[in-house]
């Protein structure tokens, strides 16, 4: 007595399987993961943008890949990515700031520059500036806005990349 059992679609299921063990779901995951990362600087440089925070375009342009002041690493295989800057004032402009270090004890200081129009120009050594009083300065909340902007669409974007190998794959 002999018994075959023949399912439809079992071969390319297993097929799928071994796909995905030799790499090709981690690959397509890593592929998506840096998408996100370069969208994720396209939301921040927006936000920077529309926040009006863009003044000497540092900040704007720090958050780029390759840019100056960038940081950017990715591990496909590790699925990590890690995106910043590394300009010390960009935290300060995203949360606020005082205008002078409490710490010190001084209630002003003089900065040295010129205004060119309604922008101050910072130039060491000068001897025209302006005299800055202790007083606190709100952030642009351009950091934040872009988390919560990537968080509204983080999460469809996976499913719909999950959905896409999954169709292409059984």
């Amino acid at each position: 007595m002999n018994f075959d059992l023949e399912i439809e679609g079992l071969d390319e299921f297993i097929s799928a399987l071994k796909k995905i063990e030799k790499g090709g779901f981690a690959e397509q995951i890593g592929l998506w993961l840096e998408a996100v990362g370069i969208d994720f600087l396209d939301i921040v440089q927006d936000e920077i943008i529309r926040t009006k925070t863009v003044d000497t375009r540092w900040l704007l342009n720090s958050f780029q890949r390759s840019g100056a002041a960038n940081i950017w690493s990715i591990n496909k295989n590790g699925l990590t990515l890690e995106v910043g800057t590394n300009l010390n004032y960009a935290s300060f402009v995203n949360d606020g700031h005082f205008t002078i270090d409490p710490s010190k004890g001084l209630d002003r200081r003089w900065v040295p520059g010129h205004w060119v129009g309604d922008r101050f120009v910072y130039m060491p050594g000068s001897k025209t500036g302006m005299l800055l009083k202790f007083t606190w300065i709100d952030g642009t909340g351009y950091w934040d806005n872009a988390l919560a902007i990537l968080e509204k669409t983080f999460e469809k974007s996976l499913d719909r990349l999950l959905q896409k190998w999954l169709d292409s794959n059984f």
